[in-house]
């Protein structure tokens, strides 16, 4: 029996772990395993020689050299929608510990620890009318990015009464259909964000979106509009958010990502990475990578990729070996393919093959042992990434 090794980096939830079989060995240590479970930690694929698959427990994945694990044909999953309700979850209560001034309340309230007990009623009925605040209902909301994060976001807006927009440049259908009707999708990142009271970012980080909070970004908003960051501190220029701080631009800044800068501000509330920072979300992102993880190294299938395309095949019982083939998305591999077996005088039971753009993936099953010498045939192909046999018998 084959057995897969797999290196656990950062804390992985038990109940995420009990989905492996006995196939599996889970190490903390292992220097070449052929699959990797991270959360936050820094993967770099390179140090790895037999790696296949990362898993991130989580929707993010700049922590992991994706595109040169795409070069070495090495799977990178996430796990998207697994922590969405958590950081929805801590979105609008930090909206309204803002907007109702509660974290002042609560200063003040710990401040009445030394008055007398018959003081402290007056006190607060004087004073109380200081921490008056705002209901959120009847605001507009713009939220940019409508993934499983913002796609909740924009629905909770609705059931909290909002006018919610959003916007998203690559918006993904599924996310979409599962909107409520009554927000408005916004063609233009201007249109989303022009008349919002409320801005939230829920973009995954890339080359494109680096930076993107910048002056020339906080310029379409109106005056007096508030920023919430709950997806990556790289998204956001912070010397441009605190500048339109200082200058009245914007009202507050609430973000998941306290730096030197944000922490003392008047105008900004952190919270310390909380976003996906409950037991429900750690389980159920726990569960979905290792899901991804041993159905990739045992039968080749790809769910949630970041990098290749999505694709599953049940192996027959007739099933001895099956063939991956990663390639380059050219023109021409499946006929090559084919006609490396052909010429070996071997049948082919099933031939499935999806590509993304950019990665082609092939999963080729035969009811017999595959002689080396076909994947040698095969690997020669200048356009072929990486090989691999999964024996089932």
């Amino acid at each position: 029996m084959t057995t897969y090794r797999i290196r656990k980096i950062n804390a992985i939830a038990a109940e995420g772990l009990q989905f492996f079989s006995d196939e599996f060995a889970v190490s903390d240590i292992d220097p070449d395993p052929h699959g990797i479970l991270v959360r936050s930690s820094p993967v770099n694929v390179d140090d790895y020689p037999s790696l296949q698959a990362v898993a991130r427990a989580g929707a993010g994945v700049n922590n992991i050299n994706v595109g040169r694990a795409t070069e070495k044909g090495i799977c990178v999953f996430n796990t998207p929608g697994a922590n969405a309700n958590a950081v929805v979850d801590l979105v609008f209560p930090m909206i309204g510990v803002w907007k109702r001034n509660i974290y002042k309340g609560i200063r003040f309230c710990e401040s009445l620890a030394e008055l007398a007990a018959d003081e402290v009623g007056p006190v607060v009925e004087k004073r109380k009318s200081a921490f008056k605040g705002e209901e959120i209902a009847g605001k507009t909301l713009g939220v940019v990015g409508l993934g499983q994060i913002g796609m909740r976001l924009a629905n909770g807006g609705i059931q909290r009464h909002m006018k919610v927009k959003g916007y998203d440049p690559s918006p993904a259908i599924d996310n979409i259909h599962q909107l409520s009707p009554e927000v408005k999708i916004c063609r233009s990142l201007k249109d989303c964000v022009g008349d919002a009271d409320i801005v939230s970012i829920h973009l995954p980080l890339n080359d494109k979106t680096r930076n993107l909070v910048n002056g020339e970004f906080l310029a379409k908003f109106k005056r007096g509009a508030m920023l919430v960051n709950y997806s990556r501190e790289q998204i956001v220029d912070e010397q441009a958010v605190i500048e339109a701080l200082d200058n009245g631009w914007l009202e507050a800044y609430l973000t998941d990502f306290p730096t030197s800068q944000n922490v003392g501000h008047e105008k900004v509330l952190t919270t310390p990475h909380l976003g996906a920072s409950t037991s429900e979300s750690e389980e159920n992102c726990a569960c979905m990578a290792v899901r991804e993880l041993a159905a990739y190294l045992k039968y080749g299938n790809v769910v949630h990729s970041v990098n290749f395309p999505n694709i599953e095949s049940t192996p027959t019982d007739a099933v001895h070996s099956r063939l991956i083939v990663i390639n380059r998305d050219v023109p021409g591999m499946i006929a090559f393919i084919s006609n490396v077996f052909g010429n070996k005088h071997l049948n082919i039971a099933s031939y499935l093959n999806r590509s993304n753009g950019t990665v082609g993936y092939n999963i080729i099953d035969v009811e017999t042992e595959i002689p080396e010498d076909i994947v040698s045939e095969i690997e020669k192909n200048q356009d072929v990434t990486r090989t691999r046999i999964i024996r089932f018998r």
